[in-house]
């Protein structure tokens, strides 16, 4: 063989080795695990409860991320994960009425379970899954569900009452397994800040628990890592949902002082409200609602403003009230009985903002990130897990001041 054939020989092997590393070699695909700690804001790092989430953030990259609008769970998990705003991939809020599919709601295990909910998006663990990747998802919305025919690999029904470092030990038996079972990308989702945030206020000693909990939590998932020899191949993305805003029985307005209650139907309430008007009672509810009001601003739902990117999808009720961040659209039959927190205001509120920490291999240090939002974290997950996916209405310019090479 001539010695420009072997030359050429020599760089084709290098390529195909560029191209298919092994594990744990320079080069090789990380081990990414996505974080989901409900409703953490993130100044809640700035109360001194937090070292593993502080060390994360110092070591990596940060951003108060806005949410989309609605500032809620279901909503938002699934944008995180699709990268489409929930106009777009139909989750569009908690609560939710489809002609065909009858009603939505977080406790409705029928509904939570139908893929024809959800397939106007694509999930990550999806493209994944497709791209020939093994995924596990340890509590997500979206992933009981068989989507466009693909489930994760691993995947749990939701359980509330099984505690955080349960939640980590399961994550952690999945990378026990051998080979290509051991999944490439994994999930794992708390909800207790958010559960004390909405039962005492996001300023409560309670809430300061919870988050202190979740740190604790996440120590004992990189000591897992660092045990399994895993740490240095894993990139920990760690975001919230949404913020949380503090509510009280003295900021509430009151549909049933607006309007006959018998003339409409009320989708949701709470810190947005959808109501539909019921049969014959159009004009009166358009007369009755649809402007501004003390504390609060109703909407046709088309003429919302155009940055919410909310309003187009038919699972979107008519009108939308939207009330001053802090307040609750409430009714007489469904009073507002006590101090706590919410969310679901707008996405550019203050209170709304989420946490978002990236650390690991091929992110830099010590970054900020300015103008980050929801829609940009599936784009930056697949990057990182080196998989095309479906294009969305987020952008991966929006985080590459974060990557070594973007």
């Amino acid at each position: 063989m001539s010695r420009l054939l072997l030359i050429l020989f020599a760089l084709t092997l290098s390529a195909c080795a560029t191209m298919a590393p092994e594990e744990g070699a320079p080069g090789a695909r990380p081990l990414v695990i996505l974080v989901g700690i409900d409703g953490f804001r993130p100044d809640y790092l700035d109360r001194g409860v937090t070292p593993t989430l502080s060390d994360l953030r110092a070591d990596g990259a940060f951003a108060a991320m806005r949410p989309s609008f609605p500032s809620v769970t279901f909503p938002n998990h699934y944008t995180l994960v699709t990268g489409l705003h929930p106009d777009r991939h139909g989750i569009v809020n908690n609560t939710m009425v489809d002609a065909e599919l009858g009603r939505f709601s977080l406790g409705n295990a029928a509904a939570v379970t139908n893929g024809d909910w959800w397939d106007e998006g694509e999930p990550i663990w999806v493209t994944a899954e497709r791209a020939g990747l093994t995924t596990g998802t340890m509590f997500w919305p979206g992933s009981e569900a068989e989507i466009d025919g693909v489930r994760p690999r691993h995947w749990t029904v939701f359980d509330q009452s099984l505690p955080g470092d349960a939640r980590v030990d399961r994550v952690l038996a999945w990378l026990d397994l051998p080979g290509g079972q051991r999944p490439d990308f994994a999930t794992l989702y708390f909800d207790i800040v958010d559960t004390a945030g909405h039962h005492h206020g996001p300023a409560a000693p309670e809430t300061s628990e919870a988050v202190a909990s979740v740190d604790a939590s996440i120590a004992r998932l990189i000591a897992g890592l660092e045990a399994r020899g895993l740490a240095d191949r894993t990139v920990l993305v760690i975001v919230a949902d949404h913020g949380m805003a503090a509510t009280s029985p003295d900021r509430a307005v009151y549909l049933d002082d607006l309007i006959n209650m018998e003339a409409v139907q009320v989708v949701h309430a709470g810190a947005f409200a959808g109501l539909n008007p019921a049969p014959g009672h159009e004009a009166e509810v358009q007369s009755a609602l649809v402007r501004r009001h003390p504390n609060m601003e109703c909407f046709n739902k088309t003429d919302l403003p155009a940055r919410l990117a909310y309003g187009r999808h038919p699972r979107v009720p008519a009108i939308l009230c939207l009330p001053d961040t802090g307040w609750l659209v409430a009714t007489r039959a469904w009073p507002v009985r006590g101090p706590g927190g919410a969310h679901g205001y707008d996405n550019r509120a203050p209170e709304m903002a989420a946490l978002f920490i990236a650390s690991g291999p091929g992110i830099r240090s010590g970054v900020t990130l300015q103008d980050m939002d929801a829609v940009d974290v599936q784009p930056l997950l697949a990057h990182l897990l080196g998989i095309a996916a479906p294009h969305g209405d987020g952008s991966l310019e929006d985080v590459a001041p974060a990557l070594i090479r973007p």
